[in-house]
C-alpha cells in the first residue's frame, strides 16, 4: 500500500478506531487497481462483443445461444468470512452492472462465451500466472495463437462455448505430446479407455489422443455428453478433470450442482478445486494479456496445414528433408505417429503437411517409388 493510502486511512479513522474497520479499509484498497483492471477488460470485451458477428446453424442451438451477457454470469458467491469479501461483493455488483447495461448480442458470439466467476481462488491463480508461473504462461500465450484458431473453430462447429479452448490451456499447455501422470495422453489429455470411446484410435505405432483436431472432435462429443448430466460448465471440466462417476457421487452425497459449494465443502479432489480456477484465470488473462503484464511473447502464426495420403514406409524426417522444413514442426503436425514412420505393412495414411506443399510431398512420394522398383 502506498505511504499516501496508509496517511489518508490514518486521519479518516483516527489512531481510537478500531482496528477491524481499519484492516476492512486497507484491504478494499489493496484490490481497488485488480477490481479496476477487470472492469476495464470488460469494457474491452464488451465494447468487441458488440462488433463481433457469428453464424449458427439454425436447426441445432447451442447451450449460450441467445443468452444476454447478463444470463451468462454465476451465481453471486456465498457470504464467508474472509476479510476481502466486502471488496469482492462490491466487484461482483459491479460487474454484474455492467453487464446489465451491455446491449444483448443480436446473433453475436459473445467474447467470454462461457460463466465469469470472480472470487478468491480465481483471484489467486492470475496473481500465480503473473508471478512464479509466468514464463509458463507466455509459453502458452505464445502457442495459444498457433492453435486456439483450430480448436475453437471445431468447438463452434458443434455448436459449443469457444472459450472450452481454454481447457487445453490448462490441461496440456497445447503440446501434442504431453502424458500426465495418470497416463493421460496429447492436448486434452485423454487417457485410452475414455479416447477410445470417443472414437479415438491407439496402437503401437499410431496415437490419435495426440492429434489436435482428432482429439479435439473427440473432446466436443465427450463434452457435450457431460453438459447434457451435469448442465452447468463448470461441472463438465470438473467431470473432466476427476471422471464423470467421481462427480456423480459427490453430487448425489451433497445434494448440490454448485461447483462453489462442493469446492468449499472439500467434496472434490485439490487439482479438480484449482482447475476451474485455473481455467477462468487464463481465459481472463489470455483474452487481454496486456492488461496482466504479458506484452513481449512471441506471437505464432495460426496453425495452417494441408492433407495428403502417404503410403506405408513414409519416414517424416525424410520427408521433412525433401520439404526443407524442420523435422520437429512435420512431427508436431503428425503427433499422432508415434513411430515418426508409416510402417511398410500399413498401405497408406492421411498425413499433414505445411500449406502449399502437397506437389513436392507428390514429388518425394514418386521417388522413393521408383527407388524401390530399381
Amino acid at each position: 500500500m502506498s505511504k499516501f493510502c496508509k496517511t489518508y486511512l490514518g486521519r479518516a479513522l483516527g489512531p481510537k478506531e478500531d482496528r477491524s474497520a481499519r484492516l476492512k479499509w486497507q484491504n478494499h484498497l489493496k484490490f481497488a487497481k485488480l477490481e479496476t483492471m477487470v472492469l476495464l477488460l470488460l469494457n474491452l470485451v464488451f465494447a468487441a462483443s458488440a462488433q463481433t458477428q457469428s453464424s449458427l446453424s439454425a436447426d441445432t442451438k447451442s447451450p449460450t445461444e441467445g443468452l444476454h451477457q447478463s444470463q451468462i454470469f454465476s451465481k453471486p458467491l456465498p457470504q464467508n468470512s474472509d476479510a476481502h469479501y466486502d471488496s469482492n461483493l462490491s466487484l461482483r455488483l459491479r460487474l454484474q452492472t455492467k453487464v446489465q447495461q451491455a446491449p444483448p448480442s443480436q446473433g453475436s458470439s459473445l467474447l467470454f462465451d462461457l460463466p465469469i466467476t470472480y472470487n478468491k481462488r480465481v483471484s489467486y491463480w492470475i496473481s500465480y500466472y503473473q508471478t512464479k508461473g509466468k514464463n509458463w504462461f507466455a509459453d502458452w500465450l505464445e502457442r495459444a495463437n498457433r492453435f486456439m484458431p483450430l480448436i475453437q473453430k471445431d468447438l463452434k462447429s458443434n455448436n459449443l462455448p469457444q472459450d472450452l479452448a481454454y481447457m487445453v490451456m490448462i490441461e496440456s499447455g497445447f503440446e501434442p505430446n504431453a502424458i500426465s501422470h495418470a497416463d493421460a495422453v496429447g492436448p486434452w489429455q485423454f487417457i485410452q479407455p475414455t479416447g477410445e470411446r470417443y472414437g479415438l484410435k491407439a496402437n503401437w505405432w499410431l496415437d490419435e489422443r495426440r492429434d489436435l483436431r482428432k482429439s479435439t472432435l473427440a473432446a466436443s462429443s465427450y463434452i457435450r455428453d457431460l453438459y447434457k448430466e451435469f448442465g452447468s460448465w463448470y461441472l463438465v471440466a470438473a467431470s473432466y478433470n476427476m471422471g464423470e462417476s467421481g462427480l456423480r457421487r459427490q453430487i448425489n452425497r451433497h445434494k448440490t450442482k454448485d461447483f462453489w459449494e462442493l469446492s468449499r465443502r472439500g467434496a472434490l479432489p485439490q487439482e479438480t478445486m484449482d482447475y476451474v480456477p485455473k481455467i477462468l484465470a487464463a481465459m481472463m488473462i489470455a483474452k487481454a494479456p496486456t492488461l496482466y503484464g504479458f506484452k513481449d511473447y512471441a506471437k505464432l502464426d495460426p496453425l495452417e496445414y494441408e492433407i495428403c495420403s502417404a503410403p506405408g514406409g513414409t519416414d517424416l524426417n525424410e520427408l521433412a528433408d525433401h520439404l526443407g522444413v524442420t523435422h520437429k514442426s512435420l512431427k508436431d503436425l503428425n503427433a499422432e505417429i508415434v513411430l515418426g514412420y508409416i510402417p511398410r505393412q500399413v498401405s497408406k495414411h492421411m498425413i499433414r503437411v505445411p500449406k502449399g506443399s502437397v506437389p513436392l510431398v507428390a514429388e518425394f512420394i514418386d521417388d522413393k517409388t521408383r527407388s524401390r522398383k530399381r
